[in-house]
């Protein structure tokens, strides 16, 4: 039976928990809402197929890729659409192809409690419920059992997630369904935890005395693109904007344990195309880069990935792009575990979201001393030396 030693040795994927026949593991969530999976030994038969679906390691399977991705550049022709899309739209220009094709597409959405979840959508009012960035781990539920079911039917499927859950559906699913399978994974910085994220919106409710009534992780029309600041609207308070749980996050203080191991990280991606912001835009195309209206960078990893991106070109605009002058710095390595992650854990298990927004957040003198260390590092030489003979009169 599979045995976590260590939490980051599960991205809470669920592929062991989906395969086993036997109904004997359940993913039971942590202090932060991150799932793993517990085995009722009494339902156990040994089989061992729970361990040899787990794809959590180097080994990977990527048969079908490319010696090197090929790396593009771009974005939706249609620019009332492009606005509802967090970069360029990509995944609404492949899940077109696919819904077109009397396809399914699966990716995250939120649920009515903001909760991230997976769904499945078959037409594209469903789909547009799964646009937008989510920086929280999603629910899987019993996705992969639903995704194969779809595939035994004869349907095409497009499956988007992040590398994780991509990789333990491509481990999960037969070898013999997997060509109606297209796989399309994120540039993932790392997740953060579910019940952080709700008691976020707990702590949001009680401070404004109102309702959530909508959530967005990146406001693209109200600040740009670029800009990651979250937007609320608050019944009888309106819209209301935020960087707390941004700065959580980009703190590394809220990420899965798994996040900092990851095996993915890096172009041998576990899928058949990778989708991102294109960061660096400004080197490669100056005048799509400066327009504010978002851009998405595409790394097409096998040829079934290639013949859906040419297919998505009557809507989409692309550009071949240096993978060096963009590469983005997980997909050369996980994002690092911060000393405090453990100590963050503990004090939000014992003492809540509102102590560790207090301690850690952007009102504090932790976070505080970090951003003036940052803007003291970035200022121009003849800038800082000119502060330095200041400080020293």
């Amino acid at each position: 039976m599979i045995k976590i030693e260590s939490p980051n040795q599960c991205s809470g994927c669920t592929a062991c928990a989906s395969i086993c026949g036997h109904k004997a593991i359940t993913m039971v969530p942590d202090a932060m809402g991150f799932k793993y999976p517990k085995v009722d030994p009494e339902k156990c038969i040994e089989c061992g197929l729970c361990e040899k679906v787990c794809p959590f390691n180097d080994a990977y399977e990527t048969p079908s890729n490319f010696p090197e991705p090929i790396t593009m550049g771009s974005r939706l022709k249609d620019e009332v659409t492009l606005k509802y899309s967090q970069s360029g739209g990509a995944f609404v220009g492949l899940s077109d192809v696919v819904l077109n094709n009397q396809g399914i597409v699966y990716g995250c959405g939120m649920d009515s409690a903001f909760r991230a979840v997976h769904r499945r959508a078959i037409s594209k009012e469903e789909r547009d419920s799964l646009r937008g960035s989510k920086y929280v781990q999603s629910d899987l539920s019993d996705i992969f059992l639903q995704v194969r079911k779809d595939l035994l039917d004869g349907f095409k499927v497009l499956f988007s997630g992040t590398p994780c859950q991509t990789a333990g559906l491509n481990a999960f699913i037969p070898k013999k369904l997997r060509q109606n399978l297209i796989l399309v994974d994120l540039v993932c910085h790392g997740v953060p935890g579910p019940a952080i994220w709700s008691s976020y919106l707990k702590y949001i409710e009680a401070n404004y005395g109102g309702e959530v009534e909508s959530a967005v992780f990146r406001n693209k029309r109200k600040f740009g693109w670029r800009i990651h600041k979250e937007t609320f609207t608050i019944r009888g308070h309106g819209e209301i904007d935020s960087e707390d749980f941004t700065n959580l996050f980009y703190q590394h203080l809220i990420l899965r344990e798994s996040c900092f191991n990851c095996p993915f990280t890096n172009l041998r991606r576990p899928s058949d195309i990778t989708i991102g912001d294109l960061w660096g835009a400004e080197k490669v195309n100056a005048e799509l880069a400066n327009d504010k209206k978002g851009l998405s960078l595409v790394l097409i990893n096998t040829p079934a990935g290639q013949e859906l991106f040419d297919q998505a070109q009557s809507r989409m605009e692309s550009f071949p792009v240096a993978i060096k002058k963009v590469i983005q710095p997980n997909l050369r390595h996980p994002s690092k575990r911060p000393s405090a992650r453990s100590k963050f854990e503990k004090e939000f298990e014992k003492y809540g979201f509102q102590y560790v927004l207090k301690k850690y957040g952007p009102e504090s003198f932790r976070y505080r001393a970090r951003y003036i260390l940052f803007r003291l590092m970035h200022l121009p030489i003849g800038a800082f030396n000119r502060l330095k003979r200041l400080v020293t009169k």
